[in-house]
This record gives structure tokens, C-alpha cells and sequence, in this order.
């Protein structure tokens, strides 16, 4: 059995929806202390909301270092502590590269990979003096494994965060941290819903199990590297996509 995470404190970056608020509620049920962020205060405060007790919203820009350092503080002063950080905040525009726009591909960068860096920096002041800490991104299948036409900024980005943390990993192994990321493939979010039936039908028969993943696959990913099990554990990435990277080709499917 897991040793209990009780009391335990969380922030979870982009909460507000899909993944990210999957991630806090599931941390929420495991008895952990969440502060949930988002750019919209009220976003935020809706998801704080379902969880109930425990939980407290915070609204950041977390491609800010001044934000993310005031989303520590805020953490320390309302909980006492920082023991995890889910750095999950992220978008996933499209556009193809003939098009793509220097400030569209700088976007995505910024939300999602400057987000992971300066989130992370931010914490580890507090993990450090602790003697703890578990840090959890998001990254994808996308960039790091696969490709798909129009998110070649998306792919980048997924794949710079993995750079990021077998580096950053280093750092602070012998501090009692670790630093981990979830790779989930074709998650069943608002944003994949977003994208139209067609879309989830071709993806969902991508995939061998048949079906797209649900959040909540992706939360007990996010839950176990937060374990005080997963300490042994760092700079790795798990692929959470239903089997989705394996097939050689179709025909492996119809076999």
C-alpha cells in the first residue's frame, strides 16, 4: 500500500480545465492540499469549488517570473509549505508551419515551456529548505514520440520540457527532490472535444485498446511520481496513450 499523502501540498498550474483540473481533484481525494492556478481567478475558484475544502484558487500568468514567484509565496503563506508541483499549464493552438507566425510559436513556448521553468525555479527554494519535493510536468507524445501536421510549436515545446527536466533533475537530486513527466497521448478533454467527432473516432481507432484516455488516467500518472513510493524515480517520462506509440502501422492494428 502507499504511504498516505495527508496534508501534503500541491499547486497545479492550467487547473482550471481538462487535465490540469483532473490533477487537483484527483490530488484533492488523496488527501493532498491543493492551490489551484489559472490565468482566470474565477476559473480557479470554480474548480476550488468541486474539490471543496483544502483547496484555494490563485490567479497567475505562469509564463511570469514575478507571477510564479508570487504563486509560491501564496502556497507557503495559506498552507505552510510546498511539498509538489504539477506544472501542467499548456495550450495547443494549430498552425501549419508555412503560416506559423513568429509570435504564435513564441506563445506556445512561453505558456509552454518558460511556464515549466519558471514554476519550477520558483519552488525550489521552498523544496530545498525542505528537504522535499516532487515535481510533476505534463509534457505529451506529441514532439517527444510522434508528430501531427499544424502543432510543430506544440511538438517543440513537449519535447524542450523533457531537455528541461533530465537536466534540472540533476540539480537537485541530491536535495530530495525529483522531477518527472506524464507523456499522455489522446486524452478526452474539452479541448480534444474541441476538435470534432471525426477527429476523436480516427484517434480513438489510432489507438489499441480502442479507446481515448480518460483524465483520469493521466491523474494517477500525475498522483503516483507525487508518491512518497516514486522517490527513487526522476527525470523519467511515462507514456500514458492506451498503447498509441506502438504499432509499426496501421496493419499492426488489423492484425
Amino acid at each position: 500500500m502507499f504511504e498516505s499523502l495527508q496534508g501534503r501540498v500541491a499547486i497545479v498550474t492550467g487547473a482550471s480545465r481538462g487535465i490540469g483540473r483532473g490533477i487537483a481533484r484527483r490530488f484533492a481525494e488523496a488527501g493532498i492540499q491543493v492551490l489551484v492556478v489559472s490565468r482566470s481567478l474565477a476559473d480557479a475558484e470554480r474548480v476550488t469549488q468541486q474539490i471543496g475544502a483544502g483547496a484555494s484558487a490563485f490567479a497567475a500568468d505562469v509564463s511570469s517570473a514575478v507571477a510564479c514567484r508570487a504563486m509560491a509565496e501564496a502556497a507557503v503563506e495559506r498552507y505552510g509549505r510546498i511539498d509538489i508541483l504539477a506544472a501542467n499549464a499548456g495550450i495547443f493552438p494549430s498552425a501549419a508551419l508555412a503560416e506559423m507566425t513568429v509570435e504564435q510559436f513564441d506563445e506556445v513556448m512561453a505558456t509552454n515551456v518558460r511556464s515549466t521553468f519558471l514554476s519550477t525555479q520558483a519552488v525550489l527554494p521552498y523544496m530545498k529548505a525542505a528537504g522535499f519535493g516532487r515535481i510533476v510536468m505534463t509534457s505529451s507524445i506529441t514532439g517527444p514520440v510522434t508528430g501531427f501536421p499544424g502543432w510543430s510549436h506544440y511538438g517543440a515545446s513537449k519535447a524542450a520540457q523533457l531537455g528541461f527536466m533530465r537536466t534540472a533533475a540533476l540539480e537537485v537530486a541530491r536535495d530530495g527532490i525529483t522531477i518527472n513527466a506524464v507523456m499522455p497521448g489522446n486524452i478526452r478533454t474539452e479541448g480534444l472535444e474541441g476538435m470534432g467527432e471525426a477527429y476523436q473516432a480516427q484517434m480513438a481507432a489510432s489507438i489499441p485498446t480502442g479507446v481515448l484516455g480518460e483524465v483520469r488516467d493521466i491523474a494517477n500518472a500525475a498522483l503516483f511520481f507525487a508518491s512518497l513510493e516514486a522517490g527513487f524515480i526522476t527525470g523519467q517520462g511515462l507514456i500514458v496513450d492506451g498503447g498509441q506509440v506502438l504499432p509499426e502501422s496501421a496493419a499492426a492494428l488489423e492484425s
